[in-house]
């Protein structure tokens, strides 16, 4: 496979920041491991593979656009997990036939595809009728299990059984997604696979810690949790972040990532009210929801890097993606998570029974008062700081890369 020892791999990733910069940070680990590796993601996110040695292939689609899209915008009005999951369907269709051809195109110099659970089905029938050997790096536990529910449907449990159906239900709206991409590869030059083929044994890796998600049980072998790849540690903090750290106490972090709220103004004056009333400084990062703040005790920033400015936080008021919760845990900080959509509630969840959220905020009961409250209880209790700290040095000392270049060891094998 490839050459000079190495191989050439194609990591293909969709969706936001947090569903691309882990895999921009593995690529990173497997570039120094030997390999060549290209990451295809959304034009946008180009700069994340900037001077990693990772080559990038840029496919189209910009998802903030899409969020902010009459489509988009519709997620909001949908008051459940399964009616937010039927909304995000119709418009990830859509997506995804504009994709295709350039995840087609990109995986013509691979010998092995490294697919983002977001792409999971279409990426998965590139490599098999590509024949190339195929390893499924999701950034949630997406498979279905008894031991709780699909992430994407909340957080409440259905019972064993109703369980492992939500889980079904996810995947089948999964396929639902790239049915038709799927049956478009064939006019993209890719015929269907010999069906005497055997198929082969799918390997999957979870981008994520046993720490915070432990493997469940009646999980099928071959379906194994690696660990976080963390997002390469480039750039610096701003020069007036900086100095704004430090001219003070350190400050909290209210950030909502890639997720987007209605109305940013009030939300951005309850935020502001709630750090004066908590007595706290404050970093607000505006975010796709474009929230804004500005005052002596407060400063707006756009995108900085989470690992250089979280550790340096009193606590992270965050939206409990996946991508952001890890970097909260990696920072070993107390955190309050405000979950809006699809699988963040899962996360929140998980914090919360960590020990290192004093409780869970939604969006939608977010009011200044109670914003105070949650901030007050993450600041002044130190068990919480105490938790996310023991936590961050045990995380610190896994290694998510070593079971992908065993699996890319395998298969070479």
């Amino acid at each position: 496979m490839g050459h000079t020892g190495g191989v050439r791999i194609v990591v293909m990733t969709a969706g936001s920041r947090g569903d691309v910069a882990p895999y921009a940070g593995l690529g990173a680990g497997l570039v120094r491991a030997g390999h060549e590796v290209t990451l295809a993601a959304h034009a946008v996110f180009e700069p994340l593979a900037a001077g990693s040695g990772v080559r990038f292939h840029p496919l189209p689609v910009d998802p903030r656009a899409e969020l902010h899209s009459r489509r988009g915008r519709r997620l909001h009005d949908a008051r459940t997990g399964a009616g937010k999951l039927v909304r995000l369907v119709s418009m990830a269709r859509e997506a995804a036939d504009a994709l295709t051809e350039a995840l087609v195109e990109a995986s013509g110099t691979a010998d092995v595809l490294l697919v983002g659970g977001a792409l999971g089905p279409l990426g998965h029938a590139i490599a098999e009728r590509r024949s190339l050997p195929a390893v499924g790096l999701p950034l949630q536990p997406l498979h279905p299990t008894g031991e709780f529910v699909a992430p994407v449907l909340g957080t409440r449990s259905w019972g064993t059984v109703g369980n492992r159906l939500s889980g079904r239900a996810v995947t089948a709206s999964m396929q639902l997604v790239f049915a038709r991409s799927v049956r478009s590869l064939r006019r993209h030059g890719l015929a269907a696979p010999d069906p005497s083929r055997p198929p082969r044994v799918r390997t999957v890796l979870h981008g994520y810690s046993e720490l915070v998600v432990p493997r469940p049980r009646d999980w099928p072998p071959g379906l194994e949790v690696a660990g976080y790849w963390w997002p390469p540690d480039t750039g610096r903090l701003p020069a007036e972040l900086e100095e704004f750290l430090a001219a003070g106490d350190p400050p909290v972090f209210v950030g909502l990532g890639s997720a987007t709220v209605p109305d940013p103004g009030r939300v951005s004056r309850e935020i502001v009210t709630a750090l004066r009333t908590a007595g706290v400084r404050g970093v607000v990062q505006r975010g796709w929801a474009g929230l804004s703040a500005g005052s002596d005790d407060i400063l707006t920033v756009g995108e900085v890097p989470h690992s250089l400015l979280f550790p340096r936080m009193a606590a992270v008021v965050h939206h409990a993606g996946a991508g952001t919760t890890g970097a909260v845990l990696r920072a070993g900080v107390p955190t309050v998570p405000v979950p809006v959509q699809f699988d963040a509630a899962f996360w929140a969840s998980r914090l919360t029974a960590l020990g290192t959220a004093p409780g869970v905020l939604p969006l939608r009961r977010l009011t200044s008062d109670a914003l105070a409250a949650a901030v007050r209880r993450a600041t002044a209790d130190d068990s919480h700081r105490e938790r996310a700290r023991v936590l961050a040095g045990r995380l610190a000392a896994e290694d998510g890369v070593a079971p992908v270049l065993a699996a890319l060891d395998r298969l070479a094998r």
